[in-house]
């Protein structure tokens, strides 16, 4: 039976500009907010958290009806140069829109199985999407050092005080947690941090970030972490 342990103090941050993802494909960019200026500041935020998943990918950007000026086009694109990041393709019901992608360069639909596409830049095989891989990993991270993974991540080992993991799935550490883990790095709020001894300096799942409780356990405890109603919980880990 599952007992409740204290809730870390979950904040949500300010992502309500863009939907951004990984996919089979590459990353999709779905904007939510209609003021550009919104979006791009949301994006570049969203690509320095994770700036070693992104880099070298290529971007797939979902438009719906509305509409790309050619202004919006250009800004986009000097944006994402900046991380090696290629405007790969723009879906958009629009027809200006389309018209404008096409002159560029750019797709305007993503290829079908079996029809030639590049590998995506990073870890993994093209018809596998980023969060459906997983390593497995033999060491304690000491202070200092990063494990950044576009999938899933079990540890085995600790993740000691200044140290962390950011993982695009969920997190598995088969021992303690003193530093950092960052799970659903993409967005993916389903995502789970778990540890055999979980007392982090913090942890994310996807937007929300959580700090564990002041009083500090004397006995460890298994936990697995997960984001319910609009913040991170605790739960026993059986």
């Amino acid at each position: 039976m599952l007992v409740q342990q204290p809730c870390y103090n979950g904040e949500i941050m300010d992502e309500s500009a863009i939907m951004l993802k990984g996919t089979a494909d590459g990353l999709l960019l779905r904007p939510k907010s209609f003021d550009w200026t919104l979006v791009l500041t949301a994006v570049e935020q969203a690509l320095q958290e994770a700036e070693a998943f992104f880099r070298g990918s290529r971007l797939i950007l979902e438009l719906g009806a509305r509409e790309l000026t050619p202004s919006q086009l250009t800004s986009t694109q000097a944006l994402l140069s900046k991380y090696d990041i290629e405007l790969w393709a723009v879906l958009s019901e629009n027809d200006k829109t389309v018209h404008l992608a096409r002159s560029n360069g750019i797709l305007t639909r993503v290829p079908k199985d079996g029809e030639p596409r590049r590998p995506i830049g990073g870890i993994g095989a093209a018809d596998v999407a980023p969060e459906q891989q997983a390593i497995f990993v033999r060491q304690t991270l000491r202070s200092g050092q990063s494990l950044r993974y576009t999938g899933h991540v079990t540890l085995l080992g600790d993740i000691n005080a200044g140290a962390e993991i950011v993982a695009g799935g969920n997190i598995i550490v088969w021992g303690r947690i003193r530093g950092v883990a960052h799970a659903g790095a993409f967005g993916d709020e389903s995502c789970v941090i778990c540890a055999l001894d979980l007392q982090p300096a913090q942890i994310r799942i996807a937007g929300y970030i959580g700090r564990p409780p002041e009083q500090t356990r004397q006995t460890p405890e298994p936990e697995i972490a997960s984001v319910e109603g609009g913040r991170i919980v605790a739960e026993a880990w059986n």
